[in-house]
């Protein structure tokens, strides 16, 4: 486990893309392609923003998969994670090899079942995640299922999670945000070779402390990432402000 505390989220966007790029490219002269897991949300706006800037990556050799959307939620609402990674990633980038994205409009069951066989035949080179204020990975919200092996589940969104939205700005009312979402698996996100977690602003100070100093245990969900082989934090001096060590 490895933490990088940067003066702000900018600076942060630009180094862990740097990470990240240096992970996709190492997939692709180990194996010929990169498969990689993007997150969405705040968190990622600077690392994407960077990413899609590099220009040693060739990404007709990346498959990209994403953590988690919405049920129920039109593609074309502002809170879509589709039209997110439409927008900040899949339309300034040149044609991926494949891209899934998680439909949430269609028969939930089914749609977990279809992209799960999908990712079972392609490992992980490399995730982009993010924390949640709730200490959320993906939208596996405490207490979270660490034991299932199902790569993609619907989950129940809690009262936290879904007043982080709210007050991100990505609907108009608390009532409008859903309550239920497809969600990547916590051991789906451990099985990746590489996790490349970015945490920006002081909101998340609380969910970084638990998460890097607290014991491991689905309360606190993304401390799960203490146990990977090969994570790397990327703060920013407010999100690392709580930290003992800092």
């Amino acid at each position: 486990m490895n933490i990088v505390i940067s003066d702000n989220p900018v600076e942060l966007g630009k180094v862990s893309a740097v990470a990240a790029s240096e992970g996709i490219i190492n997939a692709i002269k180990e194996k010929g392609q990169a498969n990689v897991i993007l997150a969405t949300g705040a968190s990622q706006f600077e690392t994407l923003k960077n990413l899609v800037e590099d220009k040693n990556i060739d990404w007709s050799k990346v498959v990209m998969f994403h953590l988690d959307e919405y049920i129920g939620l039109p593609e074309t609402a502002p809170a879509s994670f589709r039209k997110y990674l439409k927008e900040r990633f899949l339309n300034l980038v040149s044609p991926l090899k494949a891209s899934y994205l998680v439909n949430g409009e269609t028969d939930p069951e089914g749609e977990c079942q279809r992209l799960n066989q999908i990712i079972t035949d392609h490992p992980i080179d490399v995730a982009l995640v993010g924390i949640g204020e709730n200490g959320h990975l993906a939208f596996n919200d405490p207490p979270a299922d660490f034991d299932t092996d199902s790569p993609y589940i619907i989950v129940n969104l809690d009262d936290k999670c879904r007043l982080q939205q709210f007050n991100e700005g990505w609907f108009p009312s608390l009532e409008e945000v859903p309550k239920k979402a497809i969600s990547m698996s916590i051991k789906q996100i451990c099985k990746s070779k590489m996790i490349i977690c970015s945490v920006p602003d002081s909101r998340k100070a609380e969910a970084v402390k638990n998460t890097l100093e607290n014991k491991v245990s689905n309360n606190d969900p993304a401390s799960i990432l203490q146990t990977h082989a090969n994570c790397l934090f990327f703060l920013d001096k407010s999100s690392a402000s709580l930290l003992s060590n800092n």
